[in-house]
């Protein structure tokens, strides 16, 4: 069962001097739609997306989490025009691993050929010399983590890193035996997968990173595409005079010190509220009730 844990708002990835808030910003959403094809091409309005980016930035937050295949090209593209040349503590991290197909279609692109190439796309469009932090997205599903060795790829990461063209290694989309195996080639300092307060399938994986000081960064926090929607949830935001996403956030935050959250937006005002859950505290009776949520309804989240 979850527990409470140390309210620090910073985290350090091990064995680097990169100090992050724990409450970043995931710039997926910074991407349009075509159609049925999400995150695809630019989004409506590019100078909102340039001031959203550039208030996250001016808000304190200086870990910002993307990928070249949002869009693809255009979220890292605007990232690049929004905040360029960087401020010296900002954290970029990317994800590498995967393509887009031509109907919006997310392929696996594991070949070290193919991961060479997304670097070297990140780069151009980040307009970076070396990528700080990328993630390796295992493929193997895209919806879920799935059984594999995945030494062949972990071991083109680590050439990309003797390459000097990236400098530390996440992955994502994992196993707890494919994080064991990652971490026996290279030093892993992040593990990015979905987790949220009614899907919690890594509870077991998140203590034990958190015991080697490994970041964990949960994708989809509010639930993604389909937002989290609990009767509980709804109870205690009240209770608490904030909003469910607010109440949400915060509960990972105080999940455990090592969760690095990145809620994404296209919205300024919605970035301020999210913004707002690191300073909102949850009461020991209303934790409980929220860490009752999956075990009273398996499809409290849709």
């Amino acid at each position: 069962m979850p527990q409470t844990s140390s309210s620090s708002h910073t985290f350090t990835f091990p064995g680097t001097s990169l100090t992050v808030s724990r409450i970043g910003y995931g710039a997926m959403q910074l991407a349009g739609r075509d159609g049925n094809k999400m995150v695809w091409g630019p989004p409506p309005d590019v100078d909102r997306a340039i001031a959203l980016l550039r208030e996250v930035v001016a808000s304190g937050v200086n870990h910002i989490d993307t990928s070249d295949f949002y869009g693809p090209h255009t979220t890292n593209q605007i990232i690049k025009e929004a905040l360029s040349p960087y401020p010296r503590d900002l954290v970029i991290v990317t994800k590498i691993g995967a393509r887009r197909g031509t109907h919006g279609s997310w392929l696996p692109d594991p070949s070290p050929e193919g991961l060479t190439r997304s670097v070297h796309d990140n780069l151009k469009n980040l307009g970076l010399d070396v990528l700080e932090i990328a993630n390796l997205r295992v493929m193997f599903s895209p919806q879920h983590p799935v059984e594999g060795s995945i030494e062949a790829q972990v071991t083109a990461m680590a050439e990309l890193q003797q390459k000097g063209l990236i400098r530390h290694i996440g992955i994502s989309n994992v196993t707890p035996t494919q994080v064991a195996e990652a971490r026996r080639m290279v030093p892993i300092v992040c593990v990015q997968n979905h987790y949220n307060l009614a899907h919690r399938d890594d509870d077991a994986l998140i203590d034990q990173l958190n015991q080697d000081g490994i970041a964990y960064v949960p994708f989809f926090p509010l639930g993604g595409f389909s937002p989290l929607q609990s009767e509980a949830l709804s109870q205690a935001a009240s209770h608490l005079h904030a909003t469910p996403m607010q109440v949400a956030l915060a509960w990972l935050l105080q999940r455990s010190p090592n969760i690095l959250i990145i809620p994404g937006t296209s919205s300024v005002e919605h970035f301020r509220e999210n913004l707002k859950a690191g300073d909102l505290q949850i009461p020991t009776q209303v934790l409980a009730q929220l860490n009752a949520i999956p075990a009273a309804s398996p499809d409290a989240a849709h």
